[in-house]
């Protein structure tokens, strides 16, 4: 069954781009385009799709404005975030908002397609360094005392905790797994409870919720304590 794309960008060529490399995959079908985010949501309300693809600064009605409607849909689609590093900001901004990740604009075509498939699959795309760079650098928004945050924080058991740090740090399932001699479906289930209890979307999320309440420090990554 074909992951069904949306491609929201006001440059013509650009989605012509995308189109040209997901149209190429066996398992991508481009369902639909729109040149800003107000069209976005026009598309969405005729057509059903797996994966939104969306540019952030466009007219009419930005990426994450339209990002933060998308997301407040139960059933909505999953929204990869395109940016470039000087539009940082705006990409933390649909992070917080739901997007299941972002790219950036001179992604490669495998970058792409792999961000694709992993959303469209229920991950969220957090592991890539530019992810952790983009965090990193914005990390100094984040309020200095978070305290709905941290009380959240508190209802999460020593190994959720533990569990946290590790999504946070951008490993994968059966990385944490490896890490805490435990079994993958282990892993799942404690990132499940931990989205629970935490009212968060998906895994980017709770990157961001780990930066929020200073349980990640800027700079930290899988390899480093």
């Amino acid at each position: 069954m074909s992951i069904r794309v949306l491609l929201v960008d006001d440059q013509e060529l650009v989605r012509a781009g995308f189109r040209m490399v997901l149209d190429a995959q066996p398992d991508i079908e481009v369902a639909g385009e729109a040149r800003d985010g107000l069209g976005a949501l026009e598309v969405l309300r005729a057509t059903s799709v797996d994966v939104v693809l969306m540019d952030v600064r466009m007219p009419r009605m930005d990426g994450i404005e339209a990002t933060r409607h998308i997301c407040a849909r139960a059933d909505g689609p999953k929204v990869v975030i395109l940016t470039t590093f000087d539009l940082d900001e705006y990409a933390f901004a649909a992070l917080k908002a739901g997007a299941g990740g972002f790219l950036l604009k001179d992604a490669g075509p495998e970058q792409l397609i792999e961000a694709i498939r992993a959303v469209s699959s229920g991950d969220a795309v957090v592991a890539p360094s530019t992810t952790r760079r983009l965090i990193d650098r914005f990390v100094q928004h984040i309020p200095d005392e978070p305290q709905a945050a941290n009380r959240a924080l508190k209802t999460l058991t020593a190994r959720e905790g533990e569990v946290l740090q590790l999504v946070a740090r951008g490993l994968s399932n059966g990385e944490i797994a490896a890490r805490l001699y435990v079994s993958e479906a282990t892993v799942k289930t404690h990132v499940g409870r931990i989205l629970n209890k935490l009212d968060l979307r998906d895994r980017v999320q709770a990157v961001v919720f780990a930066y929020e309440t200073g349980l990640i420090r800027s700079g930290q990554n899988g390899h480093g304590e």
